[in-house]
């Protein structure tokens, strides 16, 4: 069976931008939506609307997607339509003075109060000692004079007007604070500083100002600790002793974010296990009780503490996470579900067309206008879509880690600054990602040259018997490889069995070793239904020094070992990816591109000769985004993609001889590599009965 290779226009997705109609993108207007991710928006958008108790978000995302920016800037669209939340101020209780109480006023009152209360105590301060010596109805007329006009600026807010009451009564019941000056005594014997501080209990607290909002609060909190979240309560020296004061209350990121919207990751507050519980506690209650941390497990707390009156709370929170990280939450947190009723899962990648490459020409826009980048030219807009394209290995898909894209924009202005230009070109890009791959590909160059000087044995050229170039993919975590490895099988009479030499010595993984069974069950399923599969085998990655994972070298392993059965050998101008399963269908794998790209350069390092090439999975074919490079060597007939669906179409390329279909009789064809392979399993099993019976017939002639 005859294979083609795949041809230049299918390893790589070219946007040729015709549907563009900009110059640069300093011609386009910026969308301000949430780009590609309608399920996670709507999702979000319901979470938001619903005002039952719950109703709190949590935002399933690889990091990277740019939810953090997007989802804030979202809520940021929606909270300037929103009324700014109020003020809260704590004030004295003069009732009950270990218990501060809290009250409530429009945005931008607090801050008045505390100065309109800082101001009458400042006059009664002056005035009162000059009109001490005088009766008492000049004292309480010094007094009273001083509250109509505060009293009438909120005559609305009877919270307000009640405390104002309070405090009247009290300034009168305690004049003698009033009249410490330096040195001098109070009338009651009290030392300055001491009346100056029993004063403070007139001050005004202003806990949460929203003087300066417009619209609803949005707060990123990034170090949800309990202090941060739910406040402080500060204590200051006083008298020989730690103690607090109700103006030394201090609110956290909820109080700031209450009547708004509180974003925090999940991992974060996950490592804060006392924040976690007074979030839970707060939201259930709807309210929120700043305490010392202690107080939430019952611990012994100092004896001279307040307790301030909690704060309503209204409030939608917003949890940022992985999906293994929100399931895990799901089934270790017994109210979690009840407090976090919403899913809104942002994709890593999204549909590539028409409009959403106009998206990403939009964010680029944006992006360098809020930043004050250098705009991009139409045709570098098209490589950064098609870098979108391979960010996600998918053709037909875009990338939705907008960080990655963002930080690419800033890369490639910085290069277009460099070189003196006024717009960012095709140019400036090529160079942003070849400089990308300089800065992080030490480790590739080095493997390349070992193969190179021949420390690593790969051959690229000629034939050889159980022997198959294998591709695999190196992570390093900010740069990601694809290398040749060779694969070598060693078949013999025995009943051992397939065995893999990296599994008996621990260096391989779960997923490979299933690899492995699958393709023990290939060999059954094909050559063992008249007869027993009775042979040894051994399977090794030559010259692997670490951990093998992974099932993509299943397909290379059987063509390793068909090999040795057949004694046909293998073509090492191929090299092998993918996975099959028991039929022997291929499978796609991840890592294609980058693996096809890995056994490129070393052919090209060691030059071009049109017979060299990679076999992949034909379910495989639309994640094809390779370099420019390459797409054109193919299309010179220098290099070659061929894509299959089973293992039986790559045998003919790589051992020179087809398959081979069963007939009526359910035999091979005489010549086919099933035929060959089949005989060779034969006559290992009639050897090992023939040796066996030897042995019996010489144990019996000893005997």
């Amino acid at each position: 069976m005859t294979i083609n290779s795949l041809p230049p226009e299918k390893l790589r997705r070219v946007c040729a931008g015709g549907q563009f109609r900009f110059r640069t993108t300093a011609d386009l207007d910026i969308g301000g939506a949430i780009i590609g991710q309608p399920r996670g928006t709507r999702s979000i958008a319901f979470g938001l609307g619903m005002q039952g108790q719950g109703f709190n978000v949590f935002v399933v995302g690889d990091t990277g997607t740019g939810r953090t920016t997007a989802i804030r800037r979202f809520l940021e669209q929606r909270a300037a339509r929103q009324p700014a939340p109020p003020d809260f101020v704590y004030v004295h209780n003069f009732a009950h003075p270990h218990r501060p109480q809290a009250l409530s006023l429009p945005a931008g009152r607090g801050v008045a109060l505390q100065a309109g209360v800082s101001a009458l105590i400042d006059n009664l301060r002056r005035e009162l000692p000059g009109v001490f010596a005088g009766d008492e109805s000049g004292q309480a007329a010094a007094v009273d004079r001083h509250f109509p006009q505060l009293e009438a600026a909120y005559a609305g807010l009877p919270q307000v007007l009640a405390y104002l009451k309070v405090m009247r009564q009290d300034i009168l019941n305690h004049l003698y604070d009033f009249l410490a000056n330096g040195e001098q005594e109070a009338g009651d014997g009290r030392r300055p500083a001491e009346a100056q501080n029993l004063l403070r209990r007139y001050e005004v607290n202003l806990f949460v100002d929203n003087s300066r909002l417009e619209g609803a609060p949005v707060v990123v909190e990034l170090n949800p600790s309990y202090l941060n979240l739910i406040g402080r309560m500060e204590y200051e020296l006083y008298q020989g002793s730690m103690a607090p004061h109700f103006t030394t209350l201090r609110a956290g990121s909820l109080h700031r974010a209450n009547g708004g919207y509180l974003i925090v990751y999940a991992r974060d507050i996950g490592r804060h296990a006392d924040a976690w519980e007074a979030l839970k506690r707060a939201l259930k209650a709807r309210e929120i009780q700043l305490q010392p941390p202690e107080a939430l497990h019952g611990s012994h707390v100092l004896a001279q503490s307040l307790e301030p009156a909690p704060i309503p709370l209204q409030v939608k929170v917003i949890l940022l996470g992985s999906e293994e990280m929100y399931y895990a939450y799901f089934d270790q947190e017994d109210e979690f579900s009840e407090l976090f009723k919403v899913k809104a899962e942002f994709d890593s990648s999204m549909a590539r067309d028409d409009a959403h490459e106009l998206q990403y020409a939009q964010f680029i826009a944006e992006r360098c206008r809020q930043e004050g980048l250098r705009h991009f030219d139409c045709a570098a807009v098209t490589k950064i879509v098609e870098y979108g394209s391979r960010l996600c290995e998918d053709q037909n898909r875009l990338s939705t880690r907008f960080g990655d894209i963002a930080d690419f924009i800033r890369e490639a202005n910085y290069w277009a600054t460099e070189a003196g230009r006024d717009v960012v070109t095709v140019e400036d890009v090529y160079y942003t990602l070849s400089e990308r791959v300089y800065r992080a590909n030490r480790v590739e160059e080095r493997i390349r040259e070992q193969i190179l000087q021949g420390d690593l044995l790969i051959a690229t050229e000629g034939a050889v018997v159980g022997q198959v170039n294998g591709l695999s993919v190196l992570d390093l975590g900010d740069y990601t490889f694809g290398s040749p490895g060779r694969i070598t099988a060693r078949t013999y009479m025995g009943e051992d069995g397939v065995v893999n030499i990296e599994r008996e010595v621990d260096m391989a993984g779960p997923i490979h070793n299933k690899g492995l069974l699958t393709l023990i069950g290939y060999l059954g399923g094909t050559y063992a239904q008249d007869q027993p599969l009775s042979l040894s085998a051994s399977l090794t990655f030559e010259q692997n020094y670490m951990e093998i994972d992974g099932d993509s070298a299943s397909a290379a392993e059987l063509y390793a070992l068909l090999s040795s059965l057949s004694e046909l050998p293998v073509r090492q101008s191929v090299a092998v990816t993918g996975s099959i399963n028991q039929h022997g269908q291929m499978q796609a794998v991840g890592g294609v591109t980058e693996k096809i790209e890995g056994f490129f350069q070393v052919c090209k390092e060691r030059g071009l000769t049109g017979e060299q090439g990679v076999l992949i999975p034909q379910a495989n074919a639309n994640n094809l985004m390779l370099r420019e490079e390459l797409v054109q060597a193919v299309e010179e007939e220098l290099f070659h993609v061929w894509a299959i669906n089973s293992v039986d179409e790559g045998m003919e390329l790589l051992l020179g001889v087809p398959g081979g279909e069963r007939d009526e009789s359910g035999h091979y064809p005489p010549g086919t590599v099933h035929y060959i392979v089949q005989r060779a399993l034969q006559r290992l099993a009639l050897d090992l009965k023939s040796f066996g019976d030897r042995g019996e017939h010489d144990d019996q002639n000893e005997r």
